[in-house]
């Protein structure tokens, strides 16, 4: 039986980068997307050395003519694609500093581009190869920050002040709630991750988790069984209060 087909946005390092290493040690082929080639080979290479077998892609999310030459590619080379993870975001604004009242549209523009319209084109793109898998997995890659349950309860409350990233997370949330009703009766699951404060350049080394523990929950939900939940939003395997 051929190996599973995973794409990783965003995964020449960090999150991304240890979601492709715990993938490719179950057996599954990873291909990275990286926006710097270079670096994404680099990233591929050294997955090689471990025993995995991993490929890299031109691919950055902005870029209609990268997504259609990663599916052009995919289909070319697999014909199927059973994984899209969705990884790559950015954060523009300094922690703690963006408020509604301060937040400036450069801002919120340039992370909803990366952080949410850029995830639903990538995944409509691909929808007709994971369609042709026999266990379609979406993972979109969200945060706690994005839980406006948490944001909003007195015993939960968040005082994160950075509006861009967190409200392109709520919305992230919310498509993964359309999306996988949508496709409710295919057999593709789609969920939102929480990797929680993980040490990575966006989470700095304050961050209290390594990379290992934050890449738990998208392979987790990448490899979930046929009775395995969609259309929800988890940290590890607990849920996680939109």
């Amino acid at each position: 039986m051929p190996n599973k087909i995973a794409l990783i946005s965003g995964a020449n390092r960090g999150i991304g980068l240890e979601t492709a290493r715990q993938l490719g040690q179950l057996g599954i082929t990873v291909v990275i997307g990286t926006r710097d080639l270079a670096k994404g080979q680099a990233a591929a290479e050294a997955l090689k050395q471990e025993g995995i077998d991993a490929h890299a892609i031109q691919f950055d999310v902005l870029k209609p003519a990268d997504i259609q030459a990663a599916v052009s590619k995919i289909e070319r080379e697999y014909g199927v694609l059973d994984i899209l993870i969705n990884n790559a975001a950015i954060l523009t604004e300094v922690l703690g500093t963006n408020t509604a009242l301060t937040v400036s549209d450069q801002d919120l523009r340039r992370t909803f581009d990366s952080n949410f319209f850029a995830v639903i084109d990538v995944t409509n793109a691909f929808l007709p190869l994971l369609r042709k898998s026999a266990a379609g997995r979406i993972v979109n890659v969200s945060s706690i920050v994005g839980s406006l349950t948490t944001h909003t309860s007195p015993e939960l409350g968040l005082n994160s002040k950075t509006l861009a990233y967190d409200s392109s997370k709520t919305a992230l949330n919310a498509y993964t709630v359309h999306l996988a009703d949508a496709l409710k009766d295919t057999k593709i699951k789609v969920n939102s991750a929480h990797p929680g404060w993980v040490k990575t350049d966006m989470g700095t080394d304050a961050a209290p988790m390594d990379l290992a523990y934050g890449a738990r929950t998208e392979v987790y939900l990448a490899t979930l069984p046929e009775d395995g939940p969609s259309g929800g939003f988890f940290h590890l395997e607990d849920r996680v209060p939109w």
